[in-house]
């Protein structure tokens, strides 16, 4: 249990140190994403992004547990 949250720190850890890049990739602008503006409200919920995300570390986790 103890290996398995420090990995899941680091990869923390490593996708902040990241993020400037990653957040020129596009993600989170992707279409499917729900974004509702209205005057004084702003709602926003990354669907597709969160798919992607989803189905990236589902691979990811299958991957090493092979």
């Amino acid at each position: 249990m103890q290996k398995t949250l420090v990995t899941i720190g680091l990869i923390i850890l490593l996708i902040g140190l990241l993020w400037p890049v990653i957040s020129k990739l596009g993600l989170g602008r992707l279409p499917g994403d729900i974004l509702v503006k209205r005057e004084g409200f702003t709602f926003y919920f990354p669907l597709a992004t969160s798919i992607i995300v989803s189905v990236v570390l589902t691979l990811i986790i299958w991957w090493f547990r092979r």
